[in-house]
């Protein structure tokens, strides 16, 4: 029978995949249901095997299968629609994919697929090794939370290990929140075995019996596809009470997140966990002394988790000699916002703004300049184009003020008004602020009313004074992250972009 494989994660079903998937049953073909492989621009797309590997089509509509049928699609005829073989496309080609890696080969429910692809290797792996072993590795691969503060995993690990507690936990944060990510989602979606298998090493290697995901209520097919691939992995032994018949338990569950951006602090996001009000707790103690429920606790979020598979599987040193400086291995740089070519891109740590930009994301649509890239989410720093050479990279991005956070990219460009923007940081702090702690629920609503009074004309001296010192004290006074970063875009939109805090005529 003829075979086509067409995405199912969410991107791929909000373009028409599933009409597309149901023409070409009609027309006889064996339909194959993936991941996307992250060019967002060409979905849905449907790739047919070659003797070369996977040729793909796309974008592809519905009403383009006939003549795709008729084209000889299965022997990848020549179509309009036609990219070629899609690990040549040029978006693909300088990619270093290690968690992406089957991502649109795979079908995510099935373990089968999931095996012949490398997977479990690298629990098998782990099955083999101490505990300390295992965190041991994982330090010297030098991986670091794929989140805001990138903070060395294995230490993290290393003080759950060291608890000497009866019940620990493993929680994966994947209340993917900030504008312009999705790199959670197309793990979940499209290869939710790997993260299945990472929160695995992790509770085998520290003692924890169970784990967590907590994912946003707004990914129901992230959702689904978790839960259908933890049934199908407790099935075949890989969770519960005897996993591989090693004698070790691990057991895993869905919470779905309560629909407030502050849960994807982590304290926050265990209160929620527990049922209660999701707002921030006041540290020390860190969760990985007393974490979920009182007990030590693992807290990363999906990139970080999903890397740890490779890691056991192929070493450390190996997933070490990617990257630069303190920054190891690879990052999911997702492209959004003013750009041609929106999508993943996953490369070693390293990589610049610019090349990001206009090597994978084509430049702006609309063929303007790009003006300012914002990058780390909602509360990440504007960088201008004279910051655009900066590499991906940890330490280089705090250097200028800017930080790396989940890898979201959103571009704007020479259109887009800074001052707004920097308002608008404010405005999102204080409608998403849990209201603990004081400067960050009463400066966001403080900072949108003088950036007013700065644009209007009143006092601009002043006002921008009392910006600066309200900046400063969120800063360093803000219990979270939440109120700690939201300085950032404005700060960062001020120094770059001054004449557009100039006072506006009113009319």
């Amino acid at each position: 029978m003829n075979r086509v494989y067409i995405p199912k994660d969410s991107t791929a079903l909000s373009l028409g995949a599933d009409e597309v998937a149901a023409a070409f049953t009609a027309h006889g073909f064996e339909v194959v249901r993936t991941g996307s492989r992250g060019m967002f621009w060409l979905e849905p797309l449907v790739e047919v095997d070659t003797p070369s590997g996977r040729f793909g089509y796309g974008p592809v509509g519905a009403a383009d299968v006939g003549g795709l049928v008729a084209a000889g699609i299965s022997a990848a005829g020549s179509h309009p629609l036609a990219i070629g073989l899609v690990d040549e496309h040029s978006y693909m080609k300088g990619q270093q994919r290690l968690t992406f890696r089957r991502i649109g080969l795979v079908d995510p429910a099935s373990l089968n697929d999931y095996l012949a692809h490398g997977g479990y290797a690298g629990l098998r792996n782990a099955l083999s090794m101490t505990g300390a072993e295992v965190v041991q590795a994982i330090t010297d691969s030098g991986l670091r939370g794929r989140g805001g503060a990138a903070f060395p995993t294995g230490i993290k690990w290393k003080t759950v290990l060291d608890q000497s507690v009866g019940q620990k936990y493993v929680t994966c944060n994947a209340d993917e929140g900030d504008s312009g990510t999705f790199a959670d989602r197309l793990i979940m979606e499209g290869d939710p075995f790997t993260l299945i298998e990472g929160m695995t090493i992790a509770g085998i290697a520290v003692g924890a019996t169970q784990g967590f995901i907590y994912c946003r209520v707004e990914y129901p097919e992230s959702i689904a596809a978790l839960r259908t691939a933890i049934e199908v992995a407790k099935s075949a032994g890989y969770l519960g009470s005897d996993v591989c018949g090693s004698g070790k338990q691990f057991e895993l569950d869905v919470r779905v997140a309560a629909g407030a951006y502050v849960c994807g602090e982590e304290t926050s996001m265990l209160q929620s966990i527990e049922g209660k009000r999701g707002e921030v707790r006041v540290r020390p103690p860190l969760p990985a002394i007393e974490g979920l429920f009182g007990k030590p606790t693992i807290v990363n979020n999906v990139m970080s988790l999903a890397a740890v598979p490779v890691i056991l599987e192929k070493g450390a040193a190996y997933y070490r000699d990617f990257g630069m400086g303190r920054s190891r291995g690879t990052i999911a740089l997702q492209l959004a916002g003013n750009l041609k070519r929106g999508g993943l891109v996953e490369r070693a740590f390293g990589v610049t703004l610019r090349e990001i930009l206009y090597d994978y994301g084509g430049g702006s649509a609309s063929g303007r300049p790009i003006k300012a890239v914002q990058v780390g989410g909602p509360l990440g720093a504007y960088l201008p184009e004279s910051q655009f050479d900066t590499p991906l990279d940890y330490e280089a991005f705090a250097a200028v003020g800017a930080l790396v956070g989940h890898g979201g990219i959103v571009a704007f460009d020479d259109t887009a008004d800074m001052a707004a923007l920097a308002r608008y940081a404010f405005e999102f702090c204080a409608y998403e602020s849990c209201g603990k702690c004081t400067p960050c629920r009463i400066g966001s609503t403080r900072g949108a009313n003088v950036i007013d009074r700065l644009l209007a004309g009143d006092q601009p001296e002043r006002q921008k004074e009392l910006l600066g010192e309200l900046c400063e004290t969120m800063l360093h006074g803000s219990l979270c992250g939440l109120g700690g970063m939201t300085p950032f875009p404005v700060q960062s939109a001020m120094k770059h972009f001054p004449a557009e805090f100039a006072p506006r005529s009113r009319h």
